[in-house]
């Protein structure tokens, strides 16, 4: 599933415009720990994190995350949404908990 039909059916704010709208959602990975996301995390994922600061361009880029998913309301200040928008990484936004979007998802991602 892209990331721009995962954003709509999930009822997601995106952040970047369409930066990195046509890449792929294969799975959905959370983790705040960005140590542990860089050796966690595959290439495709979803990933949510409360984490809002430039990094986590830089670690979505290394591991090949699909989108950054910033739950429960997080705000990315202008410099993070502007280097995702120049990398070409889509940050989605929601109220959703994180458990709530993994929830959700889990039926969404299986039907692809």
């Amino acid at each position: 599933m892209k990331v721009r039909d995962f954003a709509v059916q999930m009822g997601m704010r995106i952040l970047t415009e369409d930066a990195g709208m046509d890449k792929d959602v294969s799975g959905i990975y959370t983790c705040d720990l960005l140590s542990w996301v860089m050796s966690h995390a595959s290439s495709g994922d979803a990933w949510i994190t409360v984490q809002s600061h430039i990094n986590i361009v830089a670690v979505a880029l290394l591991t090949g995350i699909s989108c950054i998913i910033l739950p429960e309301g997080v705000c990315a200040d202008e410099a993070t949404i502007n280097k995702a928008k120049q990398e070409g990484i889509a940050i989605l936004g929601t109220e959703m908990t994180a458990y709530e979007v993994c929830f959700r998802s889990r039926e969404l991602l299986a039907g692809k």
